[in-house]
């Protein structure tokens, strides 16, 4: 792994588990056994960092979208939602529930990106829901995208209420939340 890429798996990993205005530059140039000036010569503003880690969750998510493609969307659903429960596994909350409460204090071109992401987001999951409630394997009341922003919620804040709970918080709604929406049996 090149040294920007390792400075943007470290940053990923210092939002998602403290939040992007819990670490400056001496939180990644310590492990690194690097200087800040070095990190700078990559990123010249934290911000740049940031938008760094959320393209690369962007393009990511793109990835998983086109591995899921051929699947039926019940199993898409499935899929989407054990990126959540891999973030649970391994102790970290996803980029969108680490950078959503610090929002506004995010500089407008992270703000920016933060907004494309979720958007991403909603509109794959409004498609997934609608294209699977019209085929028969999903079944939900109300509007496809209000839907969506319900799974997503739910999933965000299950890894959330997890830490305070404990993990079994974030099963039982996990898989609450599948059980909504997915016809076959689980």
């Amino acid at each position: 792994m090149e040294t920007r890429e390792k400075l943007v798996y470290l940053a990923d990993q210092m939002i998602r588990k403290r939040g992007y205005n819990a670490f400056s530059y001496k939180d990644l140039s310590v492990p690194m056994h690097v200087r800040n000036a070095a990190i700078h010569y990559y990123f010249p503003t934290k911000a740049d960092l940031g938008i760094a880690v959320i393209d690369q969750t962007i393009q990511r998510f793109a990835q998983n979208k086109a591995a899921w493609e051929k699947l039926p969307e019940s199993e898409q659903l499935r899929m989407f939602a054990q990126m959540y429960a891999h973030d649970q596994d391994i102790d970290l909350i996803c980029l969108m529930g680490s950078l959503s409460p610090n929002y506004q204090t995010l500089p407008e071109k992270m703000q920016a990106k933060v907004k494309q992401m979720g958007e991403d987001i909603l509109d794959w999951l409004t498609n997934c829901l609608n294209h699977g409630r019209e085929r028969g394997l999903l079944h939900f009341n109300g509007e496809p995208y209000d839907r969506a922003l319900l799974v997503v919620s739910t999933l965000l804040s299950a890894l959330l209420l997890s830490r305070v709970l404990g993990e079994d918080t974030y099963e039982r709604m996990h898989q609450q939340v599948l059980r909504d929406v997915i016809i076959e049996n689980f």
